[in-house]
């Protein structure tokens, strides 16, 4: 982050404490603290008074800043969009399970229609989670976890990771057809 450097570079070239540029810009001197530790950011209109206050564009201050703010704003949204996904995924997939034989026996063909259409939005929403995790780079458990912590795996654990995926695709195919099978099942008893 080059924008607490900034701060603080122009603070004391006008030779101010923290205490007096916070009076200046009608800050608290934590903030004035805070930014220069790169801790918080700004907001636009301290900017705006700071640029003022020390003759320069708000673009010289934050500059270095724009890449890192932009991807923390992707990754905050991707992160939100990707909970959003993978919850109604979760609701779904539940809700499919239980209500699957119920629903079935509306009427002969209304049923199956009804369970077909439930099954397809179930499996567009299991496809768009995928989409997403291949878009984050992220494929397992701990890699979805540290994920939405906000923490990136190391290149290391990454490779470990990768070792161990095909076990979990194996595992998860069969335990798809356990469930399908068991679905077929049910099915066959109550017709």
């Amino acid at each position: 982050m080059e924008i607490g450097k900034q701060i603080k570079k122009q603070r004391q070239a006008n030779h101010w404490t923290q205490e007096e540029l916070a009076e200046k810009i009608y800050v608290s001197r934590q903030s004035v603290s805070n930014w220069e530790n790169d801790k918080t950011y700004p907001d636009l209109e301290s900017l705006l008074r700071m640029s003022i206050l020390f003759s320069t564009t708000i673009d010289d201050l934050v500059k270095g800043d724009q890449q890192e703010m932009k991807e923390v704003i992707h990754n905050q949204e991707s992160k939100a969009v990707f909970n959003r996904d993978a919850t109604i995924f979760a609701v779904l997939l539940i809700a499919f399970t239980i209500l699957c034989v119920p629903i079935g026996l509306i009427g002969k063909w209304i049923g199956i229609v009804l369970d077909i259409a439930f099954f397809a939005v179930t499996m567009a929403y299991a496809l768009k989670v995928e989409k997403q995790k291949k878009a984050l780079d992220i494929q397992s458990y701990k890699e979805i976890d540290a994920f939405m912590q906000g923490v990136s795996l190391s290149q290391i654990q990454k490779e470990r990771e990768k070792a161990v995926r095909p076990y979990q695709k194996v595992f998860a195919a069969l335990i798809a057809a356990l469930i399908g099978g068991l679905i077929a099942l049910l099915w066959c008893l109550v017709l």
